[in-house]
């Protein structure tokens, strides 16, 4: 064998392997008109409503006792950095499914049940344009569910809006918001368009029964979506009388062991899914678990009052735009494949899910620009390269700084001043308001280094110059790009379902 021959031979051997590497994830033609995925993973997300970033014991609380999630991320992956779309339910949940900023779908702050207001506030949902985790992977074969909380729609269960059936669900049992009266026996779940009526028993229960029911009955060629939205362990809590026991003695007061009680009752919740997957869907099924911003604050509203959750070393809560207003727990595991496992750093986002997901399924990506990126590289190798910042842009803060960016270690926030004034509170950008918030001066910086100073205590600014300069130009750049592509609510625009 002569050196061309030798070398040619060794050209197509790596062409081969090549080949083989970047098929992983991709469509190959099976037929005329059809297709199939290789290695197409089920997927499940698990969001928790209000659950702070100190409430698991994997994460450091030092009496909830979570030992399904505790070895969840024992066995996957237990990120530190791990971050919701934004500090509060509504726009968290939008910036999940869309991969994109709440605000460039117009979803700004939590949406509340449907009363007009001169904000326009009682036109918002999810429009019927925007794309979406499940429809994108329905477009490749998967079978899709939703059970749980919605919140995505100022008109829930109504032909006046998209409901998550045209966001591509193809079995959907949920809420508008809150389950009612509270978490046990609820009355207000409608499966499908069908109000369900009341149901003996807790919302995390009932929801892992629904989503179990789903999966033994869905078709087994297909794989599938499910995202399980726990209403836990947001107000109004109710927990089995039997876990509330179990924490009276370690509790401050009962209000604080129904609170312990109600986060190891999902706990409870995903060890039985978990089981089920173990039986059922073992060999390739990507799992995991969040929550959708950070814990409540006590008392801050009158029912509040069982609201003992809590942000760890974090400063904030839910609301603010300091980091325990959108850090939260964030647990991987790939049930079936040989992926890395232990605790990462890397800075993640619920809005990677959906770039991440359509790469291991084969999906083709939005037309449009994504504020996530994909993270498939950390399950080979541990390690994932963000190359965008995280913005978060929230006109209702409880804290004063509305505007909040990281860019790797660093982390930079501002206000808003329009004519010298601090802009007031600000639930949604319609069009009575666009002017004063376009026009709005970014002021009153402050950078803290989250690798240095987790807890935000020490302002360094001054200390580092030049990389407040430059963390300054790039969130001026960056801001005013989202603000140019924020939705403006406008009461005479007409909107219709899919």
């Amino acid at each position: 064998m002569n050196f061309k021959t030798i070398n040619y031979f060794f050209l197509i051997v790596f062409m081969v392997s090549f080949s083989c590497k970047t098929k992983k994830y991709s469509k190959i033609k099976v037929g005329e008109n059809q297709q199939e995925i290789v290695g197409q993973p089920n997927i499940i997300v698990l969001l928790c409503d209000d659950l702070g970033y100190g409430d698991l014991a994997s994460f450091g609380h030092p009496i909830i006792e979570t030992k399904n999630l505790d070895k969840l991320a024992a066995t996957g992956i237990r990120f530190t950095n791990f971050y919701s779309a934004a500090p509060v339910c509504s726009p968290s949940r939008v910036g999940l499914l869309t991969g994109r900023s709440p605000n460039r779908a117009g979803v700004y702050d939590f949406i509340p049940g449907l009363k007009k207001s001169e904000d326009n506030r009682d036109l918002v949902h999810l429009q019927a344009y925007e794309e979406t985790i499940p429809a994108l992977l329905k477009s490749v074969g998967y079978a899709t569910c939703l059970v749980g909380k919605w919140h995505c729609s100022s008109r829930f269960n109504s032909d006046k809006q998209p409901q998550p059936n045209d966001f591509g669900f193809d079995h959907w049992m949920a809420t508008h918001n809150n389950v009612s009266p509270s978490h046990q026996n609820p009355t207000n779940f409608v499966r499908n368009g069908q109000e369900v009526g009341e149901i003996i028993g807790f919302s995390s229960q009932i929801i892992i029964d629904e989503a179990i029911n789903w999966l033994d009955k869905k078709e087994n060629t297909k794989p599938f979506f499910l995202e399980v939205n726990f209403h836990e362990p947001h107000e109004p809590i109710a927990s089995p009388e039997e876990l509330v026991a179990k924490y009276l003695p370690k509790a401050e007061n009962r209000e604080q062991a129904e609170y312990f009680a109600n986060v190891e009752n999902v706990d409870l919740a995903v060890g039985r899914l978990m089981e089920y997957l173990q039986k059922n869907h073992n060999k390739n099924t990507l799992v995991i678990f969040t929550s959708d911003n950070g814990p409540e604050t006590f008392m801050r509203y009158n029912r509040a009052k069982k609201s003992y959750g809590s942000p760890g070393d974090l400063k904030g809560m839910k609301l603010w735009t300091n980091e325990a207003g959108f850090r939260v727990p964030g647990i991987i595991k790939w049930i079936g494949k040989d992926s890395y496992r232990g605790t990462s750093d890397n800075v993640i986002s619920s809005l990677d899910f959906l770039p991440t997901f359509c790469e291991l399924a084969g999906a083709e990506l939005p037309k449009i620009d994504l504020d996530g990126e994909s993270f498939v590289s950390i399950f080979e190798s541990g390690n994932f390269e963000r190359t965008k910042p995280l913005l978060w842009s929230f006109y209702d803060a409880l804290n004063d700084q509305v505007v909040a960016m990281r860019d790797g270690d660093w982390k930079i926030l501002c206000r808003l001043k329009n004519n010298g004034e601090y802009l007031p509170k600000i639930h949604n950008l319609y069009d009575g308001n666009e002017a004063l918030v376009k026009d709005a001066e970014l002021t009153d910086f402050v950078l803290y280094n989250l690798k240095n100073d987790l807890g935000e205590t020490q302002e360094v600014s001054e200390k580092y110059p030049e990389e407040f300069k430059k963390m300054k130009i790039l969130l001026n750049s960056e801001y005013a790009k989202l603000l140019a592509d924020s939705h403006i609510w406008k009461r005479t625009q007409k909107f219709s379902k899919k």
